[in-house]
């Protein structure tokens, strides 16, 4: 994947779709004062044509265009693209809110307080109805202000209401915002570090979560209150790698979005999420069932409308929904096949490029390594390895860790004897330095030390004797991370009968499928 541009106007520019492209032309020309706009609609251009932003090539390019000018005409061509696609029709309910109020501050600032009342009515009710309590909060604010500079006569005992309004408010507002507050750091902790790697993590999580979830009433609760309650305790019950407490709060998650259906129009992000947790959950506890039909209520999510709103939503739909087709892939044993996604893939992450985190990138390259790798694939699996071990960053030093792990496996699988005893040596001290080894890590690493020396007819006993001991470690909860990420028990099946990874993983699903 090419470096991303750091150029926030170039970046802007080529966000931009077609029919807005068209629609800031028209804008600029209907608003044309001179040959100023003319010049940015040359800067424009300029900007669009380039697959990579390039200062000096954009001047050699447009000699209208003065060094010396260069950073206003910039900031004022950011400034008119921003303003032409607030032009364009936009629904959510956000940016209707935003413009009436805007409205009411035109028609008090006027004197016509009344009217400007009378529209903070209707801002309050529509807030209420979409659950935008900061909304509220706002359009309360602005009538209190109204009401103690101006006697209104609006209505009788309106201060009492006033005051109690303000206070429902505040008090919804301050619960989402604890709430809002303990998901992120949550979800912040889970990107930096992973999941619990032993007892001391587990208590330093479950004393920040003690402390920092708020006491509430279920029953009281609105849908932002209750969304990031259930999204804090989806992060805290992963974070611990309590599966089935993570499943059932995912679940939460999604269901509130189906109980209220109008708010997956108003937090599509939101929704999309939720949908990609569940099918994480469902994925992690192998529940087949339940990760079809997760994945059958997103495929259709994403072929509706608002599954195609904006340019936001389409890129988060198309991350969350190809890690869920890999996943499946992973599911029913069918890694061959599931490489047919790769070319796809790789094409939409470059068009993506500036929109994508590079935790994201890291994710897919880590799922598409370990396709190749089930697929017996094994150079090209290293090829993807080495992009996330060779990407120098500190996000998710767990995947960095099992993404060594897995690249030492593959070059075993290639019987490359010269780097591997180096290899052990490097990545037993990368992920002790990480403190990401568990007893399931240990016990691999001793069985690769003691492979170099291991006679023929020991080779296949030496893998049952392993696969016994990881199996025995299967259902303890600090362990559950090395099963996640690497199906370390599907390998060492595939060694004992010597057949492909993807071909026990099959046989595997095959079994469960016909006992449910």
């Amino acid at each position: 994947m090419s470096n991303r541009s750091t150029d926030e106007l170039f970046q802007l520019v080529k966000s931009l779709e077609k029919a807005e492209k068209r629609n800031f032309k028209l804008f600029v020309k209907r608003n044309a004062g001179g040959t100023e706009e003319l010049k940015v609609v040359t800067l424009f251009d300029a900007l669009d044509s380039m697959s990579q932003y390039d200062e000096a090539q954009l001047l050699l390019k447009s000699p209208e265009l003065k060094k010396q000018q260069l950073s206003n005409m910039k900031a004022h061509l950011y400034k008119q693209i921003l303003t032409s696609l607030r032009f364009s029709k936009d629904e959510h309910v956000e940016m209707q809110l935003n413009e009436q109020m805007s409205y009411a501050r035109i028609l008090y600032n006027k004197g016509l307080y009344h009217q400007s009342l009378k529209l903070l009515e209707k801002i309050k009710q529509l807030a209420v109805q979409n659950s935008q309590v900061t909304f509220e909060m706002q359009a309360l604010i602005f009538e209190k202000k109204i009401e103690m500079l101006h006697i209104t006569r609006s209505m009788e005992n309106r201060a009492s209401q006033l005051s109690l309004e303000v206070e429902s408010a505040n008090t919804h507002l301050t619960l989402i915002n604890k709430l809002s507050n303990l998901s992120l750091q949550l979800y912040s902790w889970y990107i930096k570090m992973g999941h619990a790697r032993d007892e001391k993590d587990v208590g330093a999580v479950k004393m920040f979560f003690e402390m920092h979830l708020p006491a509430y009433q279920l029953a009281d609760m609105q849908f932002y209150e209750r969304m990031y309650l259930y999204q804090s305790y989806a992060w805290y019950s992963f974070i611990l790698q309590d599966l089935l407490a993570y499943y059932r709060y995912t679940q939460k998650w999604v269901d509130l979005f189906e109980k209220q259906p109008a708010m997956k129009g108003i937090e599509t992000g939101q929704y999309i999420k939720g949908l990609h947790n569940l099918l994480s959950a469902h994925f992690s506890l192998e529940n087949y069932e339940g990760f079809n039909k997760a994945l059958a209520l997103f495929e259709a999510f994403g072929a509706s409308e608002a599954g195609s709103s904006n340019a936001n939503v389409r890129i988060q739909t198309f991350l969350y929904l190809n890690t869920a087709r890999i996943n499946r892939h992973f599911l029913e044993g069918t890694f061959s096949e599931g490489l047919s996604l790769v070319p796809a893939l790789e094409e939409k992450l470059e068009e993506y490029r500036i929109h994508i985190d590079r935790h994201r990138v890291l994710v897919f390259y880590y799922k598409i390594a370990c396709l190749y790798f089930g697929s017996g694939d094994n150079e090209r699996a290293i090829d993807y390895l080495n992009q996330i071990i060779n990407w120098k960053m500190d996000l998710r030093t767990d995947l960095q860790c099992y993404a060594r792990l897995l690249h030492l496996i593959a070059h075993f699988e290639l019987g490359n004897w010269d780097i591997l005893e180096y290899l052990i040596k490097s990545v037993y001290r990368f992920m002790a330095n990480m403190k990401n080894l568990s007893v399931v890590e240990e016990e691999v690493f001793k069985f690769l030390r003691k492979s170099f020396s291991l006679a023929p007819n020991k080779v296949i006993p030496a893998f049952k004797a392993l696969k016994e001991k990881l199996e025995r470690y299967k259902g303890r909860p600090l362990e559950a991370r090395s099963y996640m990420y690497l199906d370390l028990i599907s390998w060492l099946e595939s060694k004992i009968q010597g057949v492909p990874v993807q071909q026990v993983r099959r046989g595997l699903y095959l079994q469960r499928r016909c006992r449910h």
